[in-house]
């Protein structure tokens, strides 16, 4: 017999997340699929040992086995070393790390037609567009690339 259900609009508490992560993991293993997660992958630029940029993204993983998916989810350069090649040799060097653990395809979101311009020139295409996602009406592009 089920009893009344409440839809509550709150945040969940720590053990209600647990018990959902749960939850999915005990679907992922009753559809036989390994479950999922991910390691990350950090590169930092320094001028002596000032920070002057980075890049950062996760490697995503069923059980042991890496899936072949990489999410970038960080590239900064700081504002005086830009337009200086710095982002293209962590875009690189990011890419050259998530391929030595056995990533075949890199997805990242973005948005301004600076990066959009500079992820071009890397390879990456578009493969999906939300417009007006941003307050100013502007885009949030999702790009890829394969390794």
């Amino acid at each position: 017999m089920i009893h009344k259900i409440n839809i509550i609009n709150r945040a969940m508490t720590p053990e209600e997340t647990k018990r959902m992560d749960l939850g999915f993991e005990e679907l992922s293993i009753e559809e036989g699929v390994a479950l999922e997660s991910s390691e990350r992958i950090s590169l930092v630029a320094l001028e002596g040992s000032t920070f002057i940029g980075g890049a950062s993204g996760l490697a995503f993983k069923n059980g042991d086995t890496f899936s072949g998916w990489f999410l970038l989810k960080e590239l900064f350069v700081e504002k005086a070393y830009r337009s200086k090649g710095l982002g293209a040799k962590l875009l690189k060097a990011t890419e050259a790390q998530a391929a030595s653990i056995g990533v075949k395809h890199i997805w990242l979101w973005t948005s301004g037609e600076k990066a959009l311009r500079f992820y071009h020139r890397h390879a990456y295409q578009k493969f999906t567009e939300m417009k007006n996602w941003y307050s100013d009406g502007s885009s949030r592009v999702g790009l890829r690339k394969d390794l």
